[in-house]
């Protein structure tokens, strides 16, 4: 499909571009934000048979707005069927049924371990965040990981504050030494572009850029020295459809969610 010259935000550039990772009929462990808004943009339009799972026991669920948190009413009255914690868990997640888990962080490092937990020490922190949830055993067990944040000094960090969920752990082959199932994350998707981990040190390299933005633009941005690819990409523009339904999904969200928050 051609894309559109239509203007669009920083932020719907990278749900798009997330959004595009989720195969067809892939199984995916969903997080709540920026990783919901992907897999629900992927689901209405090139994946409409991909299978989305929340840690509620919610499978199979078709939201027709992005959920407020796990416990949202919506997701178990459009899932295909609901099943509790401990099995979702034990018998789906850990029992390696679930190809793809897609997460958000508040910090990142250099291997792609993220922090949701505390910003500064945590027995005194700057910022207390809403903690683990399901995400340390996501990013473990599902076949792969797929994270997404708005890229800064302040989330790409050379050391998190607190490692809430492995990633490629101190890089190299150190994440099978910890004997995690899953392979672990295979893309961090930002604001600015995409950064996906060398083969061998796992260290991330920003291959590629989303338009208008440059290679410099993103390692200002980040905390570390970042590694950049030898041939950067550029991202292809979101077309008419994607942003149209994307633009939808959230007036449908912001309409039903009105005086919630």
């Amino acid at each position: 499909m051609a894309n559109t010259a239509e203007s669009y935000t920083s932020d719907e550039m990278m749900t798009v571009a997330a959004a595009r990772m989720l195969k067809n009929g892939t199984s995916c462990f969903v997080g709540i934000g920026l990783p919901s808004a992907a897999a629900n943009l992927a689901r209405l339009t090139h994946a409409p048979d991909t299978i989305l799972i929340y840690e509620s026991g919610t499978i199979g669920t078709k939201p027709n707005v992005l959920p407020l948190s796990i416990g949202d009413g919506e997701l178990a009255e459009t899932a295909d069927t609901v099943v509790g914690i401990v099995e979702i868990f034990n018998y789906w997640l850990m029992g390696g049924k679930i190809g793809l888990g897609f997460l958000g962080a508040a910090q990142i490092d250099k291997f792609a371990n993220i922090n949701s937990t505390v910003i500064g020490p945590y027995g005194k922190p700057k910022v207390r965040l809403p903690g683990a949830g399901g995400a340390p055993a996501i990013a473990a067990s599902c076949g792969e990981v797929l994270i997404t944040l708005r890229h800064s000094p302040k989330a790409f960090v050379e050391k998190i504050d607190f490692r809430t969920s492995g990633g490629h752990m101190e890089g190299g082959d150190s994440r099978q030494k910890y004997r995690f199932p899953g392979k672990g994350p295979t893309a961090v998707i930002t604001d600015l572009g995409v950064l996906t981990p060398d083969p061998v040190s796992k260290e991330l390299i920003l291959t590629s850029v989303h338009p208008g933005v440059t290679t410099e633009q993103v390692v200002a941005a980040t905390g570390w020295k970042l590694q950049v690819a030898a041939d950067v990409k550029t991202t292809p523009e979101p077309t008419a459809l994607e942003l149209q339904v994307l633009r939808d999904l959230n007036e449908r969200t912001a309409k039903a969610h009105a005086g919630q928050a």
